[in-house]
């Protein structure tokens, strides 16, 4: 599975943003899917998290009502819309995809994408 995350970009806090996501040469419909950020000297972390249903989804407490994932097995997509950004939201933003159809652990995650920027200012 290949992944590739599209989106990202530099906005004012309060605006909104969508990442996209599209994956290739696998089975889209049987993964789970997941969006990571990681900022400077920080560890990666989960943002929000999509079983290969789309019946169940988690986020972060940092992003709950502000972020919203999505996944549309026909166009092979996920989706992560953004909005109220905070210049804490900021970070290099990774897509996941797990084979075992969900979960809320780094860790699990089969495959990456390749990270896309997303900065907030003041």
């Amino acid at each position: 599975v290949q992944l590739q995350a599209s989106g990202g970009g530099s906005v004012q806090a309060g605006d909104s943003l969508r990442l996209s996501c599209v994956a290739s040469q696998g089975n889209f419909n049987s993964l789970g899917m997941g969006w990571f950020r990681q900022a400077p000297g920080k560890e990666r972390e989960v943002v929000a998290v999509i079983n290969r249903y789309s019946s169940f989804t988690h986020y972060a407490d940092a992003v709950k009502g502000r972020f919203t994932i999505s996944k549309d097995n026909a166009k092979n997509t996920v989706y992560l819309q953004m909005d109220s950004l905070k210049p804490e939201d900021t970070a290099v933003y990774y897509c996941a995809a797990v084979r075992s159809g969900y979960s809320t652990y780094v860790e699990s995650y089969d495959y990456w994408g390749q990270g896309t920027q997303v900065t907030v200012s003041s």
